[in-house]
């Protein structure tokens, strides 16, 4: 008995966390722009896809007018851009970032990792890790930092 009850108690948890993410409105759904010839973008969708992200991966041979068409500023640039919800991701962002971004809802355009940082999700090299942070912008080009990552 204790252990059906342990059972039902577990599974109504999970049911009870759906819920939840269900009405913060977290997406789950994301459309990747890459390069063909970028390896560590394929990285980073496998980053997206190992952590239950559902992922649409475009190839595409001209990542830039993608970048301008979504409003990434070119000092932000990465060597992909991707679609959330209704923001943008631009580059190496960690999951747990992209995670956070739909969570607080920020009332931001999109968050980005300018250039390809050592040790994003993507860009890993060993041990080896570089500082970087996670830039949030605005429609009007306005940008703070979203987060820090320390090596």
């Amino acid at each position: 008995m204790k252990k059906i009850l342990t059972i039902m108690m577990m599974v109504s948890l999970v049911f009870a966390g759906r819920l939840a993410l269900a009405e913060i409105g977290v997406a789950k759904d994301v459309v990747v722009y890459r390069s063909p010839s970028c390896g560590c973008c394929g990285k980073w969708v496998k980053h997206l896809k190992d952590n239950n992200f559902n992922v649409i991966d475009n190839v595409v041979h001209d990542v830039d007018s993608v970048k301008r068409k979504y409003g990434v500023p070119s000092e932000l640039a990465s060597c992909h851009t991707a679609i959330v919800g209704d923001y943008v991701i631009e580059g190496h962002v960690p999951v747990e970032d992209i995670e956070k971004l739909l969570s607080l809802k920020a009332d931001v355009l999109g968050v980005a990792v300018p250039g390809m940082p050592v040790g994003t999700p993507g860009m890993e090299m060993g041990d080896r890790k570089d500082a970087y942070k996670v830039i949030a912008f605005d429609k009007e080009g306005r940008k703070q930092v979203f987060s820090v990552h320390a090596p």
